[in-house]
């Protein structure tokens, strides 16, 4: 209610939808819940369209004469919730979230509403909750051509750099010492097309035929398939739930691929006292450590742990990408480590004319250079979230989930008996999904499903995880899925 002397008012305000949002400012109900809860009831009717626009926040503020921050904080809500999505440079749209059997989301975690049966998609399109894969559609248009026309403007060169561009490689020691803390200059930088290209640049250097290469077991099989086509021993190395057993690692070991910040695919992040333990055997056995940083940029309500690499710059080299930050496509990458093994590096690629794109390496510089990666990823960071949120609402009620806190996937256990049935009937339902099998080289000690939430629309993160949650709730039972759950 609007309060004008001593008489008070409904406020009503038109959308673009012209539908009369009204807000009670006596009630005891906050504003901003009264605005999300009016939202989402226009949506849940279908008085709110799919694809339909919202006022911007500034605008539906000012018609409401309530603060802009009341508006804000009912959108994010509902972004949250996966109601909402995001198109940049366009506004705020209502998702294309199903009507049928959609239960509004409820804040008390003994909530669980009765799972309707899961629906069978009818328009031949599958959501695609398999892991590896950012969003890609939503990015800063403008930036981008930008970039390319100053990329445009230089001439080819003649002679690739086998270090990468030098001011490319300065802006990347200054974006790893703001974004990991890890004190670097360009002379420890070198540019690659990301991970793949520095696994094997580091396998070209450190190993040889028969050398022995330790991989996470479960890990990155690209990895196990890099070193074994470099002539080397791939030893798969055991983790747990919080990142590889130090314990456990052989004393032979020429080179050790780890991902301590969200181990790929448990989603662990090894400990502090752990990652104490793996240098101090690194140091004790002379091996190398390959530190794989390939999404330390998105972290939910946990600070960032420090790159192993900070901690002992002479036993770790560190690899990060572009390709989960901004696209796989661009094809920009880098290899961090002491200059004497960045010479060597450098010195063995340019035998085998190994080469980064001149044209993207500019680009890149230039997306770096004006602070349009900050702002992307700040902007990700808030779009990943959302579908993270949605996730751990939906599945973490029939579920155990692991690696929730960073991210662009989280490890959904079952029992190994329940996994290719989940992953069958889900496929026939229109979901892709995959399991924890393919990623074991040896013998599997956790089982479930990893649940990729990159690639797809938060509708469809939703969607999918409601099938989902449902194929779980008639493949395990109750029993086991509260056993699960807790």
């Amino acid at each position: 209610m609007a309060t004008i002397g001593p008489f008070t008012e409904t406020t009503f305000v038109r959308t673009h939808a012209d539908l009369p949002v009204s807000l009670d400012r006596g009630a005891a109900v906050p504003l901003t819940t009264q605005l999300a809860d009016w939202l989402r009831g226009a949506m849940l009717s279908g008085t709110l369209a799919p694809g339909e626009r919202l006022p911007s926040s500034r605008g539906l503020a000012a018609q409401l004469a309530v603060s802009r921050t009341v508006v804000t904080e009912a959108y994010q809500q509902l972004y949250a919730e996966g109601w909402l999505e995001g198109r940049h440079g366009s506004g705020t749209f209502v998702a294309a979230i199903g009507r049928a059997g959609h239960h509004p989301p409820r804040k008390d975690p003994a909530y669980a509403p009765p799972p309707p049966p899961p629906p069978r998609r009818t328009d031949g399109r599958m959501i695609d909750l398999t892991p590896g894969e950012p969003w890609v559609l939503d990015y800063d248009r403008a930036a981008w051509k930008r970039a390319w026309r100053k990329a445009a403007d230089l001439p080819p060169g003649a002679a690739p750099d086998p270090y990468g561009l030098p001011y490319l490689r300065e802006l990347l020691a200054d974006h790893l010492r703001r974004a990991r803390g890890v004190a670097v200059g360009p002379e420890n930088v070198l540019v690659t097309r990301g991970t793949g290209n520095g696994l094997d640049l580091c396998a070209l250097a450190l190993l040889g035929p028969g050398a022995r290469a330790g991989v996470e077991d479960p890990g990155y099989h690209v990895a196990r398939t890099v070193f074994a086509a470099r002539g080397a021993e791939v030893v798969p190395c055991p983790v747990d739930e919080d990142g590889v057993i130090v314990d456990d690692l052989p004393d032979d070991l020429r080179v050790l691929y780890t991902t301590p910040a969200h181990q790929y695919p448990l989603g662990g992040r090894l400990p502090i006292p752990r990652r104490e333990r793996l240098l101090t055997w690194a140091r004790r056995t002379g091996a190398t450590i390959v530190e794989d940083d390939y999404d330390a940029e998105f972290r939910y309500d946990v600070a960032p742990l420090p790159a192993l690499y900070g901690l002992d710059p002479s036993r770790v080299v560190l690899l990060g990408t572009l390709s989960k930050a901004l696209a796989p496509d661009v094809g920009v990458g880098w290899l961090v480590a002491e200059p004497a093994l960045v010479d060597r590096v450098a010195a063995l690629r340019e035998k085998v004319s190994d080469r980064t794109s001149g044209p993207v390496q500019q680009a890149v510089a230039t997306l770096l250079e004006r602070g349009d990666l900050d702002r992307h990823l700040r902007r990700m960071r808030l779009e990943y979230a959302r579908r993270r949120a949605v996730v751990v609402e939906v599945l973490g009620r029939v579920c155990r989930l692991r690696g929730d806190t960073a991210g662009l996937h989280v490890l959904a256990e079952l029992p190994l008996d329940a996994v290719s049935r989940v992953v069958a009937a889900a496929r026939e339902r229109g979901v892709l999904l995959d399991s924890t099998e393919r990623h074991h080289h040896g013998r599997q000690r956790l089982h479930g499903l990893v649940i990729g939430y990159g690639s797809a629309s938060v509708a469809d993160v939703r969607r999918g995880c409601a099938i989902l949650a449902g194929l779980i709730g008639e493949s395990i039972g109750s029993d086991a899925q509260r056993e699960l759950s807790t």
